[in-house]
């Protein structure tokens, strides 16, 4: 093996097709000499690459899928080109690797093998609904999925809100988007009227909605979810 082992460059990923032409030129530099990619899906990763880049010999390029089921376990094969002195990026699904995304086990895998990771910069469904929320981002919490039974799920609710009263950090959560609705109407139904509740669909793409309403408007106001479109939701005060 040689001793100078490679860059893991990690590579965002817009959220639809549409965003393809804003990517940065800091990718659009990188991407052409990577040969090894590990992703989350090796299907939509070969399209990403060959949108991007429709010259490449795809059938070149080698990926290495994380195991959906136990994204935490790593093949050491998927790190061998790295310390082999070869460059390899890190795809997420959508979005940026490491956030909301089970690419963070490959990153603190390379920490550990003493190799350089370099982020690149991109589109973050999360950071931009904080950003167009207009809730406080000095302090903040992003909570991923909430418990979707809905005992548990009042209970997590009830405890953001304390949270929210006691420190005045917004809390952040995502919802598989066949299930945004239900989430939604447990929102207006258990958090308090004068809450602040951010909605935020598709973000960066044609489509994008963004919303920052009290509860007890949107109430008055409720949105459609029959478009199953990925969202991002936020409440504070």
């Amino acid at each position: 093996m040689k001793d100078k082992k490679g860059t893991l460059y990690l590579i965002p990923v817009p959220l639809g097709a549409e965003g393809y032409a804003a990517l940065s030129q800091q990718i659009l530099d990188v991407l052409p000499r990577l040969k090894h990619f590990i992703v989350e899906r090796e299907r939509t990763a070969r399209r990403f690459v060959k949108q991007v880049l429709p010259d490449a010999d795809i059938g070149a390029l080698t990926f290495f899928e994380l195991d959906k089921h136990h994204p935490e376990i790593l093949p050491n094969s998927f790190v061998r080109p790295l310390l082999e002195g070869c460059d390899m990026g890190l795809l997420s699904e959508a979005g940026c690797p490491g956030i909301a995304d089970p690419g963070a086990v490959v990153v603190r895998k390379v920490h550990e093998l003493g190799g350089a990771v370099k982020p690149l910069s991109g589109p973050s469904a999360i950071v931009l609904a904080l950003m167009a929320s207009g809730l406080n981002g000095q302090q903040f919490v992003f909570h991923g999925y909430l418990p979707v039974k809905k005992g548990e799920r009042i209970r997590k609710l009830r405890e953001l809100e304390r949270v929210i009263s006691q420190t005045g950090r917004t809390q952040i959560f995502i919802e598989t988007p066949y299930r945004n609705a239900q989430l939604f109407e447990a929102l207006l139904q258990h958090l308090p009227r004068d809450l602040s509740l951010c909605v935020a669909m598709d973000l960066s793409l044609p489509t994008e909605f963004v919303a920052t309403k009290k509860v007890a408007l949107w109430r008055s106001q409720p949105l459609s979810f029959e478009d199953k479109r990925p969202a991002v939701f936020l409440i504070g005060r």
